[in-house]
């Protein structure tokens, strides 16, 4: 048995707001149906992006943020002008002045960073390059393990996963690991694969090295549990 990646989940205030300006960043295109607010993909990611909405403000740095490619030194730069226009904002989180990324901070102060057209790790990827995260080799076998990806990078503390047909952004993590004092803002939502069990994906991923948590998410359909490295993720049933 193994997961399939569902969804990239972000708490919002603001979930329209939010969903509009990811769309504009991602260049995917907003869904709002049934009560929820997604992007769906464009650039061949296999998963859309949900905005769930949430009262509290983003307290602290992200452990986990979005890297988007450019293609040229022009697209780099346009697309930081263009972010900064309908909303976002630059924030230093230690990057270097001799580093060609640019790192900005959403509406509502979630980090992401505009990756420089030469860079060769994500060559290839589509606008969306990497869901990015703090953490440890641990939980980089773990998620290796959870969605059957193969690791694509393990060195220096460093590991990362890609889709078996190495397609659709990587998933990294990597120091620093700072210590977690509240809920992620973004985590991932994954589902057996057909025909699976959610209650006997949920033991298997346990055996793996997750943990149970108690909140109110916890219910039939749906179990919450937090990886190795404590972020939460979402199980949902085949169908979710």
């Amino acid at each position: 048995m193994t997961s399939r990646l569902v969804a990239l989940n972000f708490d919002a205030n603001e979930p329209g707001h939010l969903a509009r300006f990811w769309a504009e960043a991602l260049r995917w295109e907003v869904v709002e149906e049934a009560g929820e607010v997604r992007l769906e993909p464009t650039d061949g990611t296999r998963f859309p992006i949900l905005f769930s909405p949430v009262a509290e403000a983003k307290a602290g740095k992200n452990c986990i943020h979005l890297d988007l490619t450019t293609t040229s030194d022009d697209d780099q730069q346009a697309t930081v002008r263009r972010l900064l226009e309908i909303g976002a904002r630059h924030v230093d989180v230690g990057q270097g002045p001799e580093e060609r990324h640019v790192v900005l901070a959403d509406p509502e102060g979630n980090e992401l960073c505009i990756i420089e057209p030469e860079n060769g790790f994500l060559a290839g990827c589509g606008r969306l390059g990497s869901i990015t995260c703090d953490g440890t080799p641990a939980v980089g076998y773990f998620w290796s393990e959870a969605l059957s990806w193969p690791l694509v990078w393990d060195q220096d503390d460093e590991t990362a996963v890609r889709a078996p047909d190495r397609t659709g952004p990587f998933i990294t993590w990597g120091p620093p690991l700072p210590a977690k004092t509240t809920r992620n803002r973004l985590h991932l939502d994954i589902a057996p694969t057909d025909g699976g069990d959610l209650r006997a994906e949920v033991d298997r991923l346990v055996a793996l090295g997750a943990r149970r948590i108690d909140v109110e998410g916890n219910h039939l359909d749906a179990v919450v549990l937090v990886d190795p490295d404590g972020n939460e993720l979402c199980v949902s049933e085949p169908g979710g």
